[in-house]
């Protein structure tokens, strides 16, 4: 009877301490780390939805840097596409081109010392990002880098949901086929892509490169209004909500984990009530644990209202985009989940040029015509178990 007292009281003790350490932790980081705000720029994109397209322009990029490299990435695996990644940034470094390389410590667990040790010996400045450390444990494991920036020369800039490795090309034989979205940039947000970097690389390093001049060039104005969007945890809800508010004829949401909050959840049901028409389009097979099940909270009062629920067959769905009324289309690294509103670092693109947002509109429905409609009968007809899992990932969706 002690020993299971004993025991009880140690797991309250336990509870108690990651409640304390995460909400310690938050508070913390809101008040050290503030969240840039960018001006509205122009500029010129292009659209890669396919990873070989998007490597291939990617590395040929790489391949013509004269001057500097800076790139951040949340996932850099260590299989055969990371290793030419790797050996094509060492043989830059060598031709005296500056490169930065910097992911985050949980995202890129997958790295090994060997292939960092050659990187640096070749001359590429290596870091990680969001290293977890004391007093707030909990909460520094659980706040995640996902920003994917690179900038090259200054004058190319790339933003996206597509990471450094094999299943980003659809040869993971369980996931298949991978859908994404990226941005490649040129003109004047570049800077705002490169200033974030060099950010992120300060607060890693405590090296501050921010008043160097060399990192930034005179740049071409474009046809496009482009705006980066910087989140620390903070404002990425805020966002989503003024699009969600604003939407009056169509709303169309591409994500691969849809956990919203309460504040978009009833923004999403008030917009189905003024006749909106919403789409949200999300990957059938998940790629980690409870996230399907935790969206299963939201989705029936949402088809109940009449929203259309689409799930990827041909693959997996990683694209993060919103687009409202052909008048405004966000594409970057945030997902539609308390995850990227509430912990991560995440930077995303808002395009207000109506050619364009038609495009990625285009785009988004040529991914609807691959999925299949989830209907209210499937949800009804879930197992006991399933409706369990449900629950526990209720309780743990901030963390998923």
């Amino acid at each position: 009877m002690l020993a299971t007292l004993i025991v009880i009281l140690l797991l309250i003790i336990f509870i108690a301490w990651l409640a304390i350490d995460f909400a310690a932790g938050k508070r913390a980081m809101l008040q050290s780390i503030p969240e840039p705000k960018y001006p509205s720029r122009t500029g010129s994109l292009q659209l890669f939805t396919n990873g070989n397209h998007l490597y291939e322009d990617y590395f040929a990029e790489i391949e013509k840097a004269t001057s500097f490299v800076h790139i951040l990435f949340y996932v850099v695996q260590d299989d055969d596409i990371s290793k030419k990644f790797f050996a094509l940034l060492e043989k830059k470094a060598k031709q005296n081109v500056e490169v930065r390389l910097l992911v985050d410590w949980i995202g890129s667990a997958k790295m090994t010392l060997k292939s960092i040790r050659s990187l640096k010996a070749s001359g590429v400045h290596f870091s990680y990002s969001h290293l977890p450390k004391f007093p707030y444990l909990f909460y520094t494991l659980n706040a995640r880098n996902h920003r994917k920036v690179t900038i090259v020369d200054g004058k190319i800039g790339y933003i996206g949901g597509f990471n450094i490795g094999q299943e980003y090309l659809g040869l993971n034989p369980v996931l298949g086929n991978w859908k994404d979205y990226h941005l490649k940039m040129k003109g004047k947000a570049v800077e705002d892509l490169e200033m974030q970097f060099l950010l992120d690389w300060k607060r890693a390093t405590s090296e501050d490169l921010l008043d160097c001049s060399d990192y930034f060039c005179s740049l071409p104005e474009g046809d496009l209004e482009i705006r980066i969007m910087s989140s620390e945890g903070k404002s990425l809800e805020s966002d989503f909500l003024s699009l969600v508010e604003r939407a009056q004829k169509e709303l169309c949401i591409g994500t691969p984990y849809f956990v919203p909050s309460q504040r978009l959840f009833q923004a999403l049901l008030d917009a189905l009530k003024r006749g909106v028409s919403v789409h949200i389009l999300m990957p059938m097979k998940p790629d980690h644990k409870f996230v399907k099940d935790a969206a299963f909270a939201y989705i029936p009062a949402l088809l109940e209202a009449g929203c259309h629920i689409h799930q990827y067959y041909y693959g997996f769905y990683h694209a993060k985009a919103v687009i409202v009324d052909e008048s405004v289309c966000d594409i970057g690294t945030g997902n539609f989940d308390k995850r990227s509103m509430f912990l991560n670092s995440e930077i995303n693109c808002f395009i207000s040029t109506a050619s364009f947002v038609k495009y990625a509109r285009d785009t988004f429905f040529q991914n609807v015509d691959e999925c299949t409609p989830l209907e209210l009968y499937h949800i009804e007809k879930r197992t006991l178990f399933e409706k369990g899992k449900e629950m526990v990932a209720t309780w743990v969706s901030p963390f998923l």
